[in-house]
């Protein structure tokens, strides 16, 4: 990775260091340009004509997000939001009373409320994997739990919002295929940030977000669904775009992925995802994810040898996503102090309301939350980052 680029096309890390991008990224300047030329081809075009203009370009987002996570355009949607995308793909499939879903303790809330409606709505039940010795998903106990004929679904987070294991995604996807079950797997903080194969991983389907690591815009992100399993999901709700009408009794879904989006869109948006995607490919992930993981090792590192600060991070392999709390501070606390005007320096609070089940486990009522970028950080505070 050319590392001095990276910082000449995110401008702000002249003033700040950007440590949320577990949140929302810095966008670079290629995808802010891509964004603006768009808007300000619609305000002297108009926003049909512009989008007609761009259509070669919107058809090559779901080209690049295919190249991204090794898929098929046609097993791509693009949509409004990470959460709509899971939404869509999970809703839309035919769980039916006495259906068992597996899920892992570092569910995130957005997705473990869902669970909590079917039950409620279709007698579906849930059931939470163990952890292992390391704090990540037990593979012998999810084994046996397979081994459960009424087991349809596994549905958790390669990376939980609150810091936590990388979880072992290619043996899970492997389990999932030798006992015929359905693979959910949430990769919005593994998207742009480590790298992602469908394929590898044998997961069914895939939501993902544009504006945590990958760094795009905000309000988009983009669901995968394996083409032999996408035709045999109706989604939730249809319109013109998603389905066509064939007579005045009579509509058809369409073969693709794309039957999981509706006819509106952010237009402006779905570009500077893609040229966010493009941006990735051409930095290379795997280059990413380890300079991500070096400094993300190193501050866990200078963390454990200052007073008063405890690491929360669990797992064999651990993210870009540093946690800690400190003796005598809350998150919301240090997340002030850093903010201050001399350091400027952007961490998150996480809280037990978004992952519930692992914080109770912990006895944690919230963390500080600091995700690693690939490399924006302001010039005069790199003497204490690994080169």
């Amino acid at each position: 990775m050319n590392i001095e680029q990276l910082r000449i096309d995110t401008p702000a890390v002249a003033q700040l260091i950007h440590f949320n991008n577990a949140g929302a990224a810095l966008m670079p300047a290629p995808v802010i340009e891509v964004m603006t030329r768009h808007i300000q081809l619609e305000a002297s075009l108009g926003g049909y004509e512009a989008a007609g203009k761009q259509s070669a370009e919107l058809e090559n987002v779901y080209c690049a997000i295919g190249q991204l996570i090794n898929a098929q355009p046609d097993e791509i949607a693009v949509i409004e939001n990470a959460t709509r995308a899971w939404d869509m793909a999970f809703y839309s499939l035919p769980l039916q009373p006495g259906d068992v879903v597996l899920t892992s303790p570092t569910e995130y809330a957005g997705n473990y409320i869902p669970y909590l409606q079917l039950k409620q709505q279709r007698g579906i039940e849930i059931r939470v994997i163990p952890n292992d010795e390391h704090g990540q998903v037990s593979l012998s106990a999810l084994k046996d739990m397979l081994d459960d004929d009424r087991v349809a679904l596994i549905s958790l987070p390669v990376i939980a919002t609150n810091g936590g294991p990388v979880q072992p995604i290619e043996q899970i996807g492997a389990l999932a295929r030798a006992a015929g079950v359905l693979f959910l797997l949430d990769a919005c903080q593994g998207v742009g940030q480590m790298p992602i194969d469908v394929q590898k991983i044998g997961c069914h389907m895939l939501a993902a977000t544009s504006r945590k690591y990958l760094r795009g815009p905000r309000g988009m992100g983009f669901l995968y669904v394996e083409r032999s399993l996408c035709q045999n999901l109706e989604p939730v709700f249809l319109d013109l775009h998603a389905a066509s009408l064939q007579t005045a009794h009579r509509f058809k879904i369409r073969a693709d992925a794309r039957r999981f989006e509706n006819w509106e869109c952010n237009v402006a948006a779905k570009l500077g995802l893609g040229a966010a995607v493009e941006y990735a490919l051409a930095q290379g992930v795997e280059p990413m994810w380890q300079r991500i993981q070096q400094l993300a090792g190193y501050l866990r590192q200078r963390l454990t040898g200052i007073p008063g600060f405890t690491p929360r991070d669990l797992g064999i392999q651990k993210s870009g996503i540093v946690t800690f709390t400190h003796r005598d501070s809350s998150a919301a606390q240090l997340q002030q102090w850093l903010a201050g005007q001399e350091k400027r320096i952007n961490v998150s609070t996480s809280t037990f309301r978004s992952t519930l089940l692992d914080m109770q486990h912990r006895d944690l009522l919230e963390v500080s939350r600091a995700s690693l970028p690939r490399t924006t950080l302001k010039q005069k505070s790199t003497q204490w980052l690994p080169r």
